[in-house]
């Protein structure tokens, strides 16, 4: 009969928010133990593409306990040197990992959860889930529509365009993700269609700045998630089309249209192997650009009222995004046309192995402020968690203090725990 370890904390995945989980631990003495599946920071390693780098300047990586102290502050991390960046946390930190230890299960007990896992069980007072807010492709159930002639594919399995058939590409979706693989396909001359829904419009610089400078200093990201208005809609909005580039170059829809890319609107449906795009880009463009020139408008207010005006360069306004003259509304999957339909339609998480009832109808954890609806189970590294920037690496150590603080009181006794 094999026996059953006993743990304090148990958190479940080793990138930085659970490494950040495990830092605060330390510092309030809970012992705790980490699991990771595969090794640490493994969804940086196996889950992108190659050319990928982060959308954040390299001064704003900071992690708790280790601010940014290499030689580019204004660069942007490969995707090895963020695995490096993290290795190097967990080291520094000094993390109790366990690797290739997969969790299969959690469930309750009198005395807080169960968990199996694929080195045995464990029982834990508590449990925070650091597992990721991605782990798996959203893609959505029109897909089956596409015929067998074309392949699927989404940037989690995406490596580069060389592993694309030759031809046409079809690219649904116009977040980071999506703007930067239709240009990144676009330069290989494969002929390119980007279906663009809802999406967020942001230069990489504004007046001499990084965007993301704007976006820190001007105290957007610091805003709390019991403050936001609709916090659900927050929590769904798509990543600003921005890349990380050493020419620090915007890339928005107009730079997709300058290489030749093709702009529809949303894709609505596939129905006889015709994918059919819903009208209204137009609208869509117009609403993009609007938020972009009420973001502008606000970076300018504060920088007017804070004294610092006179630090960057003057206000500056983009073109607004071209229209094209008459976008189709149909494309014929099966003409040979499209070779490839690349689904850069976003992820969501991956909770199988949660059995305790904290799941909404869609899926999505029931939490406030990372705090499970269930005592003793907490949840990092999710958007908006606690404040507009917790999906960041810059944002994970005040979510991880916060979290562990109320950890902390609940293992104290429940008089004194909080939800802060």
């Amino acid at each position: 009969m094999s026996t059953i370890e006993h743990v304090t904390t148990l958190v479940v995945g080793a990138g930085h928010a659970g490494l950040a989980a495990s830092h605060h631990l330390t510092a309030r003495s809970i012992d705790h133990v980490v699991l990771e599946r595969g090794q640490v920071a493994s969804s940086w390693r196996t889950e992108r593409w190659d050319s990928l780098r982060l959308l954040t300047p390299n001064w704003l990586n900071r992690l708790p306990g280790m601010p940014y102290d290499g030689p580019d502050p204004d660069g942007y991390l490969t995707m090895g040197e963020t695995v490096e960046l993290v290795e190097r946390f967990a080291a520094v930190s000094q993390a109790p990992v366990r690797t290739q230890t997969a969790v299969t299960s959690v469930r309750r007990t009198d005395s807080g959860y169960r968990v199996a896992t694929s080195a045995g069980e464990i029982e834990a007072r508590t449990v925070v889930v650091a597992s990721g807010a991605f782990n798996r492709p959203a893609v959505p159930a029109l897909s089956a529509g596409v015929p067998a002639s074309v392949r699927q594919v989404t940037p989690f399995a995406y490596r580069n365009p060389l592993e694309l058939p030759d031809g046409g590409v079809l690219v649904v979706g116009a977040s980071a993700s999506g703007v930067q693989l239709a240009a990144e396909i676009a330069r290989t001359g494969r002929p390119v269609t980007l279906s663009a829904g809802e999406h967020v419009r942001m230069p990489r610089t504004y007046r001499g700045r990084d965007v993301l400078w704007w976006m820190d200093a001007t105290g957007v990201w610091d805003e709390r998630y019991d403050a936001v208005d609709d916090l659900d809609r927050a929590r769904r909005l798509p990543s600003p089309q921005l890349v990380g580039t050493a020419a620090r170059t915007t890339l928005d829809l107009n730079a997709l249209a300058d290489l030749g890319v093709e702009l529809v609107g949303r894709l609505s449906m596939i129905r006889d192997g015709k994918a059919l795009f819903s009208g209204g880009l137009k609208n869509v463009f117009a609403l993009a650009d609007l938020k972009l020139e009420r973001l502008l408008g606000s970076f300018d207010a504060w920088a007017l009222a804070s004294g610092r005006d006179a630090e960057v360069d003057p206000p500056e306004r983009f073109p607004p995004t071209r229209v094209p003259t008459s976008p189709r509304w149909q494309l014929d999957l099966a003409s040979g046309e499209v070779r490839t339909v690349l689904w850069a339609t976003g992820g969501r998480p991956d909770y199988s192995w949660l059995d305790v009832d904290v799941l909404d109808p869609k899926g999505r954890l029931r939490h406030d402020g990372g705090v499970v609806d269930s005592p003793g189970l907490y949840a990092l590294g999710l958007p908006v968690l606690r404040r507009r920037r917790s999906t960041f690496l810059h944002g994970i150590d005040d979510d991880a203090s916060a979290v562990v603080e109320h950890l902390h009181h609940h293992l104290a006794g429940p008089d004194r725990s909080h939800r802060g």
